[in-house]
């Protein structure tokens, strides 16, 4: 919940964003043609892409290289250990919504319960507050 109105709210600001997957291109292409139909991802990253996939940076620096900024500049929205591993590690901020398994807190990381907790302004603040932080209420 969440996803389509965040994606939403990044088009109508004109801010680029792209999917860094760790799924082979062809389960990419599939999603993006089904359920991901008519969003306007800048480009796509596929397991594919990359000598190296998550836990690895490779994905993400190579997602920075393509818009032409440092990886610092990127927030990336992950849900796993091991993309969160590969954004950090690429030296982007790191927006995590924990899904199936937890995710530790670290400086450069910001946690929401829900991506409907997530807008344009908490994705600026992952850039601009290096220490964690969680969204909602707190975890025990």
């Amino acid at each position: 919940p969440g996803a389509a109105a965040l994606l939403a709210g990044l088009e109508a600001a004109r801010v680029p964003f792209a999917l860094v997957s760790a799924s082979p291109r062809s389960v990419v292409d599939a999603v993006v043609a089904g359920a991901l139909a008519g969003v306007a991802f800048a480009f796509t990253l596929s397991a594919d892409d990359t000598v190296r996939t998550k836990p690895h940076p490779d994905p993400y620096m190579a997602a920075a290289n393509r818009f032409g900024v440092p990886a610092s500049a990127c927030v990336a929205v992950e849900d796993s250990p091991d993309g969160t591993a590969s954004a950090h590690a690429a030296g982007c901020a790191v927006l995590v919504v924990p899904s199936l398994l937890p995710v530790e807190p670290a400086r450069g990381r910001t946690f929401a319960r829900s991506l409907e907790e997530v807008d344009l302004g908490v994705l600026g603040d992952c850039l601009r507050r290096p220490d964690p932080e969680i969204r909602g209420p707190k975890r025990a």
